[in-house]
């Protein structure tokens, strides 16, 4: 079987690896060493973020690891409670410090969400216009501290709202979930058309769904009949359509098994796509109703919350 590309290109220039260590929900004292034997296997992308509160043990790991900080790629994200532009600046410094480095490779706003600086209430100016955080996030670039800028859980009507505003750069990436359970097909295909790249995270379908998704039957075939595993099958799919994607795992076994992804015989390929879409597409991750933003963050229509 054919490995499928280690890179994708930016518009700025800068290749992404196509897949990462994700490190949601990695625990302290964990995190590590999986970032350490993450990085010793081969990985050379990580992706993080403020919220997840492991930054300082993550760049402390990196540090140790011995690899160059310019042979990395590493990510993290702007939470809800700093996308006023004067507080977007320092929001990125702590992470900087925490991780130890000059500069980050990409920096994403993790949310469609704003919330008022120090509460959990939504700053819906912020959140039904998120271009004058954009514009905070394009000078960041221009200081050298970010070399790529892109958002996070955003659907098309999101992005087109966004991309309707004249940009300095251009969103590199949209990080969202997709997996099995929600491959979002139409969400691929503007992206596409688009020449947006898509992060996949929980490709194995987050909280309390990965036993299912390694069952699925079509999965288990596939799997048997090209001599990879169940996860194998599943994250070669989701970065055969295009997607980098971040598998999460702090087992030294289930980090090496995720790093190796194959292009899959294109009639296996569309087995699992038209499995994939032919049930009704469930998501494990939206706060919508935990925020009290009063509609759904993925609603297609606009304005938002109309």
């Amino acid at each position: 079987m054919k490995p499928l590309p280690s890179y994708y290109e930016l518009p700025s220039g800068d290749k992404i690896p196509s897949v990462a260590l994700g490190v949601w929900k990695a625990s302290k004292g964990q995190v590590g060493q999986a970032v350490k034997h993450a990085l010793k296997t081969g990985y050379r992308h990580i992706d993080g973020a403020w919220i997840y509160g492991n930054e300082e043990e993550v760049g402390k790991a990196i540090g140790e690891s011995g690899v160059p900080r310019g042979d990395l790629w590493i990510t993290s994200k702007l939470w809800n409670d700093f996308h006023a532009p004067e507080d977007v600046e320092a929001a990125l410094d702590v992470s900087l410090k925490a991780l130890n480095t000059e500069y980050l490779d990409l920096y994403l706003i993790h949310w469609p969400i704003a919330f008022k600086k120090g509460t959990r209430e939504v700053d819906h100016s912020l959140t039904e216009n998120v271009y004058p955080t954009w514009q905070a996030l394009e000078k960041l670039v221009d200081k050298g501290k970010v070399r790529n800028i892109g958002v996070s859980n955003f659907n098309i009507a999101r992005m087109k709202n966004l991309t309707a505003n004249p940009l300095k750069y251009t969103p590199a990436v949209n990080q969202v979930e997709l997996s099995f359970w929600n491959p979002q097909p139409s969400l691929i295909s503007w992206a596409k058309e688009n020449h947006l790249l898509l992060e996949a995270y929980s490709p194995l379908g987050g909280d309390g769904q990965v036993g299912n998704s390694l069952r699925v039957p079509e999965v288990q075939e596939i799997a048997k009949e090209v001599g990879i595993t169940p996860a194998q099958v599943i994250i070669s799919w989701l970065a055969q359509r295009g997607s980098v994607v971040l598998p999460k795992s702090v087992t030294p076994s289930r980090i090496d098994e995720n790093l190796q992804v194959y292009e899959l015989p294109q009639d296996l390929f569309e087995k699992l796509e038209k499995a994939a879409e032919g049930h009704e597409p469930k998501r494990t991750v939206n706060p919508s109703k935990g925020v009290g933003l009063g509609y759904d963050v993925f609603d297609e229509g606009w304005p938002f919350g109309q």
